[in-house]
């Protein structure tokens, strides 16, 4: 796909007038969001706080919005190179600006392809992690956003839960590792496919609002060819009270909720 650099100046870019720059709180990293089509969320921030990846990692980003986890990975030193895989062009675009934007096109690149069709473009086992913060719900269930960009986030619309599975079984190295943010009314049909595609569930740790409340994400880590036993780690809560963070939360990017939906 041709780069796109006609946002950019000597001094920042040039925004739509649906867009903004938020901070990510670390190494000055910022990206460019446009809220008429998606805006990054908590559970991404989630996500890469519980990656354990190394500083020479090679990591797949399985749909990768506007660039948002490989900018959050890089800023914490997690992983060398990025390839994130995006569908939707818009988005694609946007994740190459947030990469050039932070001086990361050399560690970033985008590819715009269907996850589904990922054998023809990308190397089988040539990759070190993948992660994916994947559609949560069904095709059919649920409203559908009239946004295209949050309808392909959010449902099940251009690739299931056992599309991405595949895809990432197939990239990573024996021994490669997956690291996914997911609803937990869905675990037992994950761990099934997980299995299924010979991915071994290794961590797991619920989400949850409150101290009292039920989880409503889940964090999981899994093997290409692990051998079985799951770890549970103690829940994580995102609130001491309506409106404000954990103390475990906020320690992870201090200025993080300035850009992140909850």
């Amino acid at each position: 796909m041709e780069k796109d650099h006609s946002w950019k100046n000597d001094a920042a870019p040039l925004l739509k007038e649906t867009e903004r720059i938020d901070k990510l709180g670390r190494k000055g990293y910022r990206i460019v969001q446009d809220t008429e089509t998606f805006c990054f969320g908590i559970d991404a921030v989630l996500l890469a706080e519980f990656a354990a990846l190394g500083p020479e990692d090679k990591v797949a980003d399985l749909g990768c919005g506007n660039g948002i986890l490989p900018l959050l990975l890089a800023a914490r030193d997690k992983g060398h190179s990025f390839v994130g895989v995006e569908i939707q062009e818009g988005m694609a675009r946007l994740a190459e600006r947030n990469a050039a934007l932070n001086g990361l096109t050399d560690r970033i690149s985008i590819l715009r392809e269907d996850i589904k069709k990922l054998d023809a473009r990308l190397p089988r086992a040539s990759f070190d992690a993948v992660v994916t913060n994947p559609p949560y719900i069904r095709a059919g269930a649920g409203l559908i956003n009239p946004s295209s960009a949050r309808a392909l986030a959010r449902h099940e619309l251009a690739c299931t839960m056992a599309d991405v599975l595949r895809s990432a079984a197939a990239l990573l190295k024996p021994g490669g590792a997956l690291f996914m943010v997911y609803r937990p009314d869905r675990l037992e049909e994950l761990l099934s496919h997980l299995s299924g595609f010979g991915l071994a569930a290794k961590r797991l740790r619920l989400v949850h609002s409150f101290q009292d409340s039920e989880g409503i994400l889940l964090l999981l880590e899994a093997r290409r060819g692990g051998a079985p036993g799951l770890k549970l780690l103690p829940p994580l809560i995102l609130y001491d009270s309506p409106g404000r963070y954990s103390r475990e939360v906020k320690a992870y990017y201090p200025e993080i909720t300035e850009g992140a939906e909850s």
